[in-house]
């Protein structure tokens, strides 16, 4: 389930720079194609060898940290009138804004730092998975927590609704 996070996660930021650049057909098609590849071959390293897999996502991911710090320092620092210095005050996607939590002025600026966080959340993770044994207790995701929570929502949400549709219905 955690991994399922993550994915979703990493679809949002694709959905999320899709949606600033509009990348052409071949672009697109090119991306859909090496995923598939990379995917594949993914797939068949994971089955010989799951830690060696997630050690090499950390390390990929840790690559992400630090290119996100430096499109940060590039927008930061940039001469004002550039396409960079715009993105200091350019409002991010409104997908990004509502995914990210980063309020109606939320800026293209703020949505790098919140992509740069979830990449070392996710480096952090992988990480942690190479040094697990089988049958060990994940300490990042705790399920039994998380369907608590879930659940304890669930029936706040069917209270309400019981407690609005009284009082519309005069009870």
């Amino acid at each position: 389930q955690m991994f399922l996070g993550e994915a979703n996660n990493e679809r949002m930021h694709l959905l999320t720079f899709v949606r600033m650049k509009d990348p052409n057909f071949f672009f697109r098609l090119a991306v859909i194609g090496g995923q598939f590849g990379f995917g594949s071959a993914f797939l068949l390293a994971y089955l010989v060898s799951p830690k060696f897999c997630h050690r090499f996502v950390g390390y990929v991911e840790e690559e992400a940290c630090s290119t996100y710090t430096k499109i940060i320092n590039a927008i930061e620092n940039a001469e004002e009138e550039t396409e960079l210095a715009m993105w200091r005050t350019q409002l991010a996607p409104r997908i990004a804004k509502s995914y990210w939590h980063l309020g109606e002025e939320g800026t293209v600026l703020d949505l790098m730092y919140a992509v740069r966080a979830d990449e070392a959340e996710h480096r952090d993770v992988n990480h942690l998975c190479c040094t697990l044994e089988d049958g060990m207790q994940n300490p990042v995701s705790n399920t039994e927590k998380e369907l608590n929570t879930m659940l304890l929502k669930y029936v706040h949400d069917i209270m309400d609704r019981s407690e609005s549709e009284k009082n519309t219905a005069g009870v």
